[in-house]
């Protein structure tokens, strides 16, 4: 820490400073909390931030940072206003640093400005303001507001009172002892796969303690994120294990339940495939509709004003919350079903539940996208074409088709080639060659649906159909194929497959795009892994091989996205986020 005199002798002492590192201007009158400033200065996802009276400047923004002092540093520094003389700019801005924020935005870098609530931040200029700063700040415990501000907001009901009550203390307990988020994660995957494991024992005290430990890795689960805000440690590994290991730990879960329930005579690998399936697809669901819509222009629906009215009655919002079964309920549930029924009553509930949140949330955004006047953006439409997952195939289709138009024809012909493929798979004779003309004809109408770009009201519908359409068709022909652990292939496939599609959502928020083009051709694009898979089925018919091939293609399909996935998130072209996590 070094005292400047003015904004040029800042400028002198920030220029000597090593590039790679963070630097931070801040006011010596400067009032406030300790966490105020946290806030404002040690948070990596920004590569600018600002509080009354600090500011702060990652590596990126040292150069902007830098020239704004130096445009300012003859005024301020030799004694002239601060502000210009028709200027009338908010108090925090006629500090230095707060006119260096102004700079920067001006100049086209972006400076996040944290909300503070009742935190104090406050640069007094005269005796009265210094007095009531300082009653602010004593009026104010920071520390209980951070750790009030380390629990997620709009939380499902069950964490919000069953978990984070004490979840936020525990994060307390890991940051004073110099914990990390990442390691919190890793606890919780690990506890969540000897759930697993205690699960696949078959026994019913294996039952109780797999419910047991599934809480437990649950309340790990809370408390990573709580302590990443606690102590404000984001970062590019932390993104991608907490995207990822959520995903990991359920479906874990799933298998050892299957395998469990196998061992104790009652094959449910069809459910728990089911249940994935059925998970994967709701997910798909929120990714498309959030990322066509949320920068759309006009972006209002008398559906979502209804809704916004109902967020103002207390007790709507805990029931909508709870209706769409999130991670919280949704594990609660499993849990408790685990330890006290069967694997087969637990799938059922999952199906059951599953099934009626996603008619509820699927609903309420075809009535959002009907009656909504919006116009969606390039950006938007690149993000849907990510997210459909389109192969070699199904472009070759796309570049020479002439685009149908329409307002709902891309959702359309993508509803009638799932219908197709799905139909075919669900009623031909298995292994019939009409199976594999069923694929070809899904081919063709998936690269219909791409032609054109993805800009229409239900245009959202595209990447949800073809996600359907891949993992029904895969688990309808291992269900079918009569072959000894066919299933448990496909579940495996499809595994990788979904771990594929979670990763492309995860870049796509980051803001660093979709994997890139040679992984979705090395692995095929939705719609050439599901011809693979029919022609697996019709050439391997009722034959051990299926299975093999299944696990063969399953295990290429993981080794490919998983070391491309790593690379990326250990590099520093990943965005520096902590996922907030879904609801569902």
């Amino acid at each position: 820490m070094q005292t400047a005199a003015d904004a040029g002798d800042a400028a002198t002492l920030l220029a000597a400073v090593p590039a790679g590192r963070r630097v931070a201007l801040v006011d010596p009158r400067f009032v406030g909390h300790v966490h105020a400033l946290r806030l404002g200065l040690t948070d990596p996802r920004f590569p600018a931030a600002t509080v009354p009276g600090a500011l702060t400047a990652q590596p990126e923004a040292r150069g902007a940072l830098l020239r704004a002092l130096h445009r300012t540093a003859a005024a301020v520094g030799a004694g002239a206003p601060v502000v210009e003389p028709d200027a009338d700019p908010a108090p925090e801005d006629r500090t230095v640093p707060g006119r260096i924020a102004v700079a920067l935005e001006a100049e086209g870098t972006a400076v996040q400005r944290p909300a503070l609530g009742s935190l104090v931040a406050a640069v007094p200029t005269d005796p009265e303001q210094q007095a009531a700063a300082e009653a602010g700040l004593a009026s104010v415990d920071d520390e209980a507001v951070r750790l009030r501000n380390a629990v997620k907001a709009h939380d499902g009901f069950f964490t919000t009172y069953c978990i984070s009550p004490y979840s936020r203390y525990i994060a307390r307990w890991c940051a004073r002892r110099n914990l990390t988020p990442n390691q919190v994660t890793t606890a919780s995957l690990i506890t969540a796969l000897i759930a697993a494991g205690a699960a696949a024992t078959g026994t019913r005290g294996g039952y109780v303690a797999a419910g047991i430990l599934l809480l437990v890795s649950f309340v790990l689960d809370c408390t990573d994120g709580q302590l990443a805000r606690y102590s404000l440690q984001y970062s590019t590994m932390g993104a991608w294990l907490d995207a990822t290991f959520d995903r990991a730990k359920e479906y874990a879960y799933y298998a050892g339940l299957a395998i469990g329930a196998v061992r104790g005579g009652d094959d449910v690998w069809v459910l728990a495939l089911g249940a994935m399936v059925l998970q994967a697809c709701r997910h798909v669901v929120d990714f498309s509709f959030n990322e066509a819509n949320h920068d759309a222009v006009a972006n209002t629906s008398p559906t979502a004003a209804l809704s916004d009215k109902l967020d103002n009655v207390g007790w709507t919002v805990w029931v909508r919350r709870m209706i769409v079964l999130p991670i919280g309920e949704r594990w609660a549930m499993i849990a408790v079903l685990t330890a006290l029924t069967t694997p087969r009553i637990v799938f059922y509930a999952l199906l059951i539940g599953c099934s009626l949140a996603a008619c509820y949330t699927t609903a309420g955004r075809l009535l959002r996208s009907l009656t909504r006047r919006a116009s969606r953006t390039d950006r938007a439409a690149q993000a849907l074409a990510d997210l459909a997952d389109s192969g070699p195939l199904a472009q070759a289709v796309a570049a020479v088709a002439p685009g149908l138009r329409g307002a709902f024809t891309a959702p359309a012909v993508a509803l009638l080639g799932t219908l197709v493929m799905i139909g075919g798979a669900l009623f031909l004779p298995y292994g019939s060659p009409l199976t594999v003309a069923a694929a070809a004809v899904y081919v063709v109408l998936s690269g219909l649906a791409v032609a054109r770009p993805l800009k229409g009201a239900l245009d959202w519908l595209v990447p949800p159909f073809f996600r359907a359409t891949e993992y029904v068709t895969i688990l309808v022909l291992a269900a079918r194929s009569d072959v000894p652990h066919a299933v448990p292939a496909a579940f495996g496939l499809v595994s990788a497959v979904a771990y594929h599609h979670y990763d492309t959502v995860y870049r796509i928020r980051g803001g660093t795009g979709a994997p890139p083009q040679w992984l979705v051709r090395t692995i095929g694009g939705h719609e050439g892994r599901t011809a693979l898979v029919v022609v697996l089925a019709a050439v391997l018919t009722h034959t051990s091989g299926f299975t093999t091939a299944l696990t063969a293609l399953a295990v290429a399909v993981a080794l490919v996205v998983l070391v491309e996935s790593i690379r990326f998130w250990v590099s520093s072209s990943a965005p520096a986020v902590h996922d907030e996590g879904e609801l569902a």
